[in-house]
């Protein structure tokens, strides 16, 4: 039976684990934190519970999926509850626009506020529909461990398919003529940690999942996705240690032999499997002349996605205008995003989005449980943050729009991009690995397999196929199956 390290207990760590562990694999999941899921951490402030991320949920077929691996139910374990009117878009010139997927309240809306999207939102929908269907066919669902992979002519034809050349937002252009609409879907490129004004439009597939399949919330919080996780690896005999972190991997002969704990306690292992930052992860864990081929010069030329600048905010009345989501728009979309990724600082009028899971799960807090994030860029070395400064230019922005949640406060914490990179191992404070800003890295993600250690796989948002809790859960399906294929 082979002994499998996992290092870190985030979703594509544990799906890797419920994978192979009911392949008759002897895993053990080593995670340095006290909770497991990674970024999809639950914070308790008093009475006040928070989900830190993620705050939407799509593709549930992809977490039903890990279930049923392990011959269980997701609905044993989670109660998913579908949002069909999600998200509330408000501007700054007092427009308002709301995200549902009922199609007939979408067209009464672009009746009123875009005539030409009233008439191409059906086709707008199959387009997305055909990106995702393309995408979820010839990339999810596999793993690129060498360049010979690239080559097969079905995927080549698929890659031109998903359209690779034209930027996401040059692609609602086509469908949508009101700037504010196609701000709000333009939106979506950070979902992904991108900028829509340069990433490619493949990921307004984003649209289909949650305009068509739906956005949904878990009862009790989405953190409960993680546990369920953990709850059913451990049932199916994996070992998973919290609090406790893995220093090094132990490299000989250009093999992997096991991980050295901190406290230099040893533990062999026939495969390792990193789920972590890779730009982080990899240069911490093994030394620089034993990955030639991934050296810190070459994780230095990758641009790290955009981070967070995050306050959870209790109030002790709850707001009667305020949904599961919101977003509030910049007066300048395009802007925000040139500030963020060139010239490296907080947005100057940033677009803050709310989610207030509480509206929809009232057992969780006794008001409102406002997460509330803008947009950051990653950590530059020595660059300090107005904590204080920043988060009054976020509320007095928020009380223009009527939303007053300074006076209102019972309980707040503030997790800056700093903290971000402290906490969750992540490079330079990112949120979703690599950015899709280049073309090269959007399709050519950092490989699930080592290229000059044997045995040494990679899981995460930094790997193929990339950011967000579904992918990061669908990287940790395609290695398990690999190492299944490969070892087994």
């Amino acid at each position: 039976m082979k002994k499998v390290v996992i290092v870190g207990a985030g979703l594509g760590g544990l799906a890797t684990g419920i994978t192979l562990v009911k392949a008759g694999f002897h895993v053990t999941i080593f995670e340095k934190n006290d909770h497991v899921g990674g970024k999809m951490m639950p914070v308790q402030l008093d009475d006040y519970q928070f989900d830190f991320g993620p705050n939407t949920i799509t593709m549930p077929t992809v977490f039903e999926r890990v279930f049923e691996e392990a011959g269980e139910r997701l609905e044993d374990y989670l109660e998913l509850i579908k949002l069909e009117h999600h998200t509330n878009n408000h501007f700054m010139d007092g427009s308002f626009f709301a995200m549902t997927t009922n199609h007939d309240d979408m067209v009464k809306q672009f009746q009123q506020l875009d005539p030409h999207a009233q008439v191409s939102y059906s086709d707008y929908l199959e387009d997305v529909k055909f990106l995702y269907e393309t995408a979820e066919k010839h990339f999810f669902y596999r793993t690129f461990s060498s360049w010979t992979d690239y080559t097969n002519l079905s995927l080549l034809k698929a890659l031109l398919q998903v359209r690779p050349f034209e930027t996401m937002d040059q692609f609602h252009r086509r469908y949508f003529e009101n700037e504010n609409i196609r701000h709000a879907f333009n939106r979506y490129a950070t979902y992904i940690g991108s900028s829509p004004y340069v990433s490619p439009a493949t990921f307004a597939l984003i649209g289909h999942l949650e305009m068509t399949d739906g956005v949904y919330y878990v009862k009790g919080g989405n953190t409960n996705i993680a546990k369920a996780f953990a709850q059913v690896f451990e049932k199916l005999g994996g070992s998973l240690h919290t609090n406790c972190e893995v220093e090094t991997l132990i490299v000989k002969d250009k093999r992997i032999n096991g991980v050295e704990l901190k406290g230099k306690e040893k533990v062999d292992a026939d495969i390792v499997v990193v789920n972590g930052d890779l730009l982080k992860a990899y240069p911490m864990l093994v030394k620089e002349e034993d990955r030639p081929r991934f050296s810190n010069q070459k994780i230095q030329s990758y641009e790290p996605s955009i981070s967070a600048y995050v306050i959870m905010a209790g109030t002790k009345e709850r707001h009667e205008n305020l949904i599961h989501h919101q977003v509030y728009f910049s007066g300048n979309y395009e802007q925000e995003f040139h500030e963020l990724f060139v010239k490296k600082q907080l947005p100057s009028d940033p677009t803050i989005y709310i989610c207030n899971s509480s509206y929809t799960d009232r057992d969780i807090s006794p008001g409102d449980n406002l997460f509330i994030l803008v947009n950051a860029p990653a950590v530059t070395p020595g660059q300090q943050i107005d904590e204080e400064g920043y988060k009054e230019v976020i509320y007095t922005k928020l009380k223009s729009f009527g939303i007053d949640v300074s006076s209102k406060l019972a309980v707040e914490k503030v997790v800056t991009p700093s903290e971000i990179e402290r906490k969750f191992g992540s490079y330079r404070g990112a949120l979703y690995g690599i950015s899709s800003n280049r073309k090269i890295d959007s399709f050519l993600r950092p490989s699930n397999v080592a290229k000059d250690v044997d045995h040494l796989y990679f899981v995460g948002g930094t790997t193929h196929p990339g950011g967000g809790s579904p992918m990061v859960t669908i990287s940790g399906l395609n290695v398990g199956h690999l190492l299944i294929d490969r070892y087994r």
